[in-house]
């Protein structure tokens, strides 16, 4: 089955195309052009003057729509359709800290789940190998030091789809740790973490290529003591998660993040369960979560506890109260976390040969309509050839 889109203003990490059309022959684009003659197919797609935009990844999400990734196969297909409908086509499923026996059952359900559904990527430990002083919402009684056996258990459990692990490398055995998840394939983050601007940066060295949550939960920028967020500027190598809803991060130091680290900043949501859910109490893992004016955070607590976000928000927020140049924005969505897991040679961009991920927006920046490949997940209200 082939399907055209015409009529569109593309925007993906390489800019800006007025009148733009896209061919898709099954679960790939094979060809792309401008002007008001386009291709014939089996379907078309008049965009009618909208944004056409690559679908977005997620490389940090813990649910949405009053489900919990923890809580098994169907919350998490059931946390991802609310994601699908805000544009996410990509999604890697994070899990918060856990006694290992019930993170090795949830890393074997993702495992199947990637193995049917490849707009699953795969699984993000947060946790366990956390600092306990930095834990945020994590249950301190199931951090533990990442030991060899420990590492080995979870590698086993997730059979090679482990995606990412969030790890703080002050932790006994973690540099020892970082080189064999390095040598697994799995993307190391740093995060939760008492690290300094050194020893970041000793991390980095090691193969550590992301910060998780950029600025939340690690030491801020200090005139004396730049920590780890500079540590990460400073180095090419390294890419920056950043939740970008206007609680976790000032959209005057987003602004900061994506002017020092150019290219290198990836939106994620953080989100739990109540991601386009209701106000009201949750389960983030083993630990209770009141949402109050779509503010999540622990129990009793002033504590953030994850985000109510989804990625569309997150472009619109960067956009406007972060004053990211919109080529820019959609990077943060798209290419770059496709680059951070090493799949930008299949995703991220309306070119051929990648996949038919695709969504409309308004000229308010507002999902449309969603593929993914080359399947409509969110149909447009209006089709025309």
């Amino acid at each position: 089955m082939s399907t055209v889109f015409f009529g569109a203003r593309k925007l993906d990490a390489r800019g800006q195309v007025d009148d733009f059309w896209m061919l898709v022959d099954g679960a790939t684009i094979v060809a792309t052009g401008s002007g008001q003659q386009h291709p014939d197919a089996d379907e078309s797609v008049n965009v009618a003057g909208h944004w056409l935009v690559p679908g977005f990844i997620d490389l940090h999400s813990h649910g949405g729509g009053g489900f919990s990734f923890d809580d098994g196969r169907e919350a998490i297909l059931g946390a991802l359709a609310v994601h699908r409908a805000h544009g996410t086509t990509r999604s890697v499923i994070s899990l918060v800290a856990n006694p290992i026996p019930a993170l090795c059952a949830s890393l074997a359900t993702i495992a199947d789940l990637a193995e049917t559904d490849p707009l699953v990527l795969g699984s993000h430990l947060e946790g366990p190998f956390l600092s306990p002083d930095r834990r945020g919402a994590h249950n301190a009684d199931f951090l533990c030091d990442p030991e060899p056996v420990r590492v080995d258990e979870l590698l086993g459990a997730a059979r090679a789809s482990l995606r990412q692990i969030t790890i703080a490398p002050e932790l006994d055995g973690a540099m020892e740790a970082i080189d064999v998840l390095v040598a697994a394939g799995v993307v190391v983050a740093l995060g939760h973490s008492d690290a300094g601007f050194e020893l970041a940066r000793e991390a980095f060295d090691r193969g550590v290529r992301v910060l998780t949550h950029t600025f939340n939960a690690m030491p801020g920028i200090h005139h004396r003591a730049p920590g780890p967020v500079v540590a990460a500027f400073d180095d090419t190598r390294v890419s920056l998660e950043l939740i970008l809803d206007g609680e976790h991060v000032h959209p005057h130091i987003a602004a900061l993040a994506f002017q020092s680290a150019e290219g290198r900043v990836a939106l994620i949501t953080d989100a739990m369960a109540a991601a386009g859910s209701e106000d009201g109490d949750y389960m983030l893992g083993t630990m209770r979560v009141t949402v109050e004016d779509n503010v999540a955070t622990l129990h009793g607590t002033s504590t953030i506890a994850g985000s109510t976000l989804t990625q569309d928000a997150a472009l619109r927020m960067a956009m406007t109260a972060a004053r990211v140049a919109p080529a820019r924005a959609v990077e943060a969505l798209t290419l770059t976390p496709a680059r951070i897991l090493g799949l930008d040679h299949r995703l991220g961009l309306l070119s051929p040969g990648f996949a038919a991920d695709a969504v409309i927006l308004d000229g308010h920046w507002r999902v449309q309509a969603v593929w993914a490949e080359g399947a409509a997940l969110i149909p447009p209200a209006h089709e025309g050839s």
